[in-house]
């Protein structure tokens, strides 16, 4: 390990913190994220299931989107075990590494630091969206505790308490799901730290750059802010 080494590994840290500051905040970034905008219309969808009893909507969406959670917690245990594979191919690796030209060949401890950095990043990705999956069954649960229109007509203000804890729990769940997908998106970028440091540090910028676009710029949150305030 060099010093070009921390000091790009220290890079990704902190453009993975303040992207994800960016994105999830509420204070002190005035442009509203595309994340943030679909935030408020989890909302809109749990509240507005308050004026109809069929439920059975509702619960198809949560189940799609434990769906896709759980596609991602199993693709990142494959990932993990390529990671371990990796670990026991560290000789033939280093000699292909020897080989090819423009690869900074840092020797055998540093190449195994590195796949356990990867290893712990898809580590963290599976953590997040387990704990995703969990936060959207629970979400379901709340939403069957949702009372019917009838009841709600006579006790409103119970109701939309309801209402706001599936709301609460939705946004969280989504929360955990975009941080293990974010983590996934930028180990891209990490795995051009086992070419070199100025790799690293050039693909991870290019990754929070299409993220960023897609965050900030992209016809995706247009389509969410076209009957929005200009001020957005």
């Amino acid at each position: 390990m060099t010093f070009e080494d921390y000091i790009a590994l220290a890079v990704f840290i902190l453009l993975w913190a303040g992207f994800s500051w960016a994105t999830d905040g509420t204070r002190g970034f005035k442009r509203i994220s595309l994340t943030r905008l679909m935030n408020e219309h989890r909302g809109r969808w749990i509240r507005n299931s308050l004026n109809r009893d069929l439920k059975m909507i509702d619960t198809q969406i949560i189940a799609g989107l434990q769906a896709g959670t759980a596609f991602f917690a199993s693709t990142t245990i494959f990932a993990l075990g390529g990671c371990f594979a990796l670990l026991g191919a560290t000789e033939q690796v280093q000699m292909i590494f020897a080989d090819m030209p423009y690869v900074f060949h840092g020797g055998r401890t540093a190449f195994e630091l590195k796949v356990g950095g990867l290893t712990c990043l898809f580590g963290y990705s599976f953590f997040k969206f387990g704990w995703s999956y969990r936060l959207f069954n629970y979400c379901s649960i709340l939403m069957g505790g949702i009372p019917m229109t009838a009841d709600m007509i006579r006790d409103r203000h119970s109701a939309e308490i309801a209402a706001e804890r599936a709301v609460r729990m939705n946004v969280l769940a989504a929360k955990h799901f975009n941080a293990g997908l974010r983590a996934i998106f930028l180990s891209i970028g990490y795995l051009g730290w086992f070419i070199s440091p100025y790799v690293f540090v050039g693909l991870t910028i290019f990754v929070i750059f299409v993220l960023t676009r897609r965050q900030f710029f992209s016809e995706a949150r247009a389509a969410l802010l076209e009957e929005a305030a200009p001020a957005r």
